[in-house]
């Protein structure tokens, strides 16, 4: 990932595509200066010396869209799965966030406060994707009726609530209403508030998301298989995030800027998420041992 200081995103904007880093002057489409001595994005060259940056993350965010539509459907016909709605709203949080990356990583020709919009969109439904997806563990636990407005409306709520903060402080940092954020506009583009939002709080509800799915496949349910999707998953993801973050400046230096690790990244995350679902899906389709009276399961 490079070498930074907490909080800052300099070496992360000049290494990688990240949608965050639009909201920085220096890494936006109109601004590349922050790339200076190292590889900058430029994709396919257009007209009147614009350029289509990400060609194949833009192709493959549309082939993840059709493929979550695909989920959705699926979902709705597993009638007695647990889990089922609150499944379903994490996947319609992933079709957002995929229509967001075509603006935010696409790197097309777009009006910059346009962009920066799609970018405080985009990453306050990471943050809360991955926060219903947290959520999605506990319900597996069947702690509350899945399915209810006891599940349905916390888990919303709470989601709501993280989308509304982490975008508002994203695009109040891209646009400057208030001006509180202006000095995370130059280097080392430091942004304590969104490095913890963007950066860490996916990463912390993710990793507690795969230990208490662990947990419950080993220890209740006493279940391998399902961890060979929930492994995988895990797998996929942390590729997603090597070529994103590590390999990436190498591809665009090998390509002469032509495409980087974005595009891996977008492809790695669908086949993660894809996997997320078979293993959700696994372990609602079979009869697995219920509990009963003195916690004893059978």
């Amino acid at each position: 990932m490079g070498s930074t200081q907490f909080g800052n995103f300099h070496d992360f904007c000049r290494d990688s595509t990240l949608p965050i880093c639009n909201l920085f002057p220096g890494f936006s489409y109109d601004n590349p200066s922050g790339y200076e001595g190292h590889c900058f994005l430029t994709g396919i060259s257009l007209k009147d010396g614009k350029h289509l940056g990400n060609l194949g993350s833009i192709l493959l965010c549309g082939v993840a869209i059709l493929v979550t539509l695909f989920l959705l459907w699926r979902s709705e016909r597993k009638q007695a799965a647990v889990g089922r709605r609150e499944m379903q709203l994490f996947l319609l949080g992933y079709i957002i966030i995929q229509i967001c990356e075509i603006f935010t990583v696409g790197k097309f020709p777009l009006n910059n406060k346009v962009r920066i919009a799609f970018t405080g969109i985009h990453i306050g439904f990471i943050t809360a994707t991955t926060w219903i997806l947290l959520l999605n563990a506990i319900v597996g636990y069947q702690l509350f009726d899945d399915g209810t407005l006891i599940s349905l409306l916390p888990m919303s709520v709470s989601a709501i609530a993280l989308l509304i903060g982490t975008g508002y402080i994203a695009l109040d940092t891209g646009l400057s209403w208030t001006g509180y954020w202006d000095d995370s506009w130059t280097s080392p583009n430091r942004h304590i508030a969104l490095y913890v939002l963007y950066q860490l709080a996916p990463l912390v509800f993710l990793f507690f998301f795969f230990v208490l799915e662990a947990i419950l496949v080993i220890r209740i349910l006493g279940e391998r298989k399902p961890m060979l999707y929930l492994g995988g998953a895990a797998l996929l993801f942390a590729l997603g995030q090597i070529f994103n973050y590590i390999v990436s400046t190498h591809i665009c230096n090998g390509t002469n800027g032509k495409i980087d690790g974005a595009l891996f990244e977008t492809l790695f995350t669908l086949l993660a998420v894809v996997a997320v679902w078979v293993f959700w899906s696994s372990i609602t389709e079979d009869d697995w041992p219920m509990p009963v009276a003195g916690g004893t399961y059978t």
